[in-house]
């Protein structure tokens, strides 16, 4: 697990979305087990990719087939596991027609949560190697964004993954943390280390924690 720390407008969200290369790059490479990424075909890559992020795209269609969509053939049981497992089932059965609920344009009947943990369940039916978390508990009440921070646990679960996160509670046992400023990376290490290395990364853990 790897976390990308740092201001809004730092460059968080670039590097992660070069990734999947939403965008690609002028210079330099990117590589996944020692093999450039532009070596391969994007929909090769992508399909051992999945991207959790705070705005969750969803279709003007049945709860069903948004969180199916993730995998051709999906079963019945594999969506109502994911389901349960990203805590969408309980908000799900009290739905008027339950999975056969049609939820709207980019899921307007739904709260922030709810549309949320269906994108946590689509990520899970999915089942690729490489998770990209991109401040998906932003926004969200505090009991809310805890059971996706336990939805959150059960997906990553010996995953490669990288994180951006506004609260650094999120981010404090990743093996990994990269702090960016302006693009460039200023300061890299564990949790600990950082602290005693980086003023930058100092000053957001004593303006977040402390106020906890």
């Amino acid at each position: 697990m790897t976390s990308l720390v740092g201001h809004s407008g730092s460059g968080k969200s670039t590097i992660l979305n070069l990734i999947p290369r939403l965008y690609d790059i002028e210079s330099g490479d990117i590589s996944i087990d020692d093999q450039s990424i532009y070596n391969l075909k994007i929909e090769s890559l992508r399909s051992k990719i999945s991207l959790v992020s705070q705005d969750t795209t969803l279709f003007d269609d049945t709860i069903k087939n948004n969180i199916g969509y993730a995998k051709h053939n999906a079963s019945d049981e594999d969506i109502i596991n994911a389901s349960k497992f990203s805590y969408s089932h309980e908000f799900i059965e009290k739905l008027p027609n339950k999975y056969e609920t049609i939820i709207g344009e980019n899921g307007i009947r739904l709260s922030g949560g709810q549309k949320q943990r269906l994108s946590i369940a689509r990520a899970m039916i999915k089942k690729s190697p490489i998770i990209l978390l991109d401040e998906a508990t932003s926004s969200l009440d505090a009991e809310t964004e805890s059971k996706i921070q336990d939805a959150l646990k059960i997906l990553t679960k010996n995953k490669t993954t990288i994180v951006i996160a506004h609260r650094l509670s999120t981010v404090l046992n990743s093996d990994q943390i990269y702090i960016i400023d302006s693009g460039n990376v200023a300061a890299n290490g564990k949790h600990d280390e950082l602290l005693n290395n980086s003023e930058l990364y100092k000053n957001f853990y004593e303006k977040q924690i402390r106020k906890e």
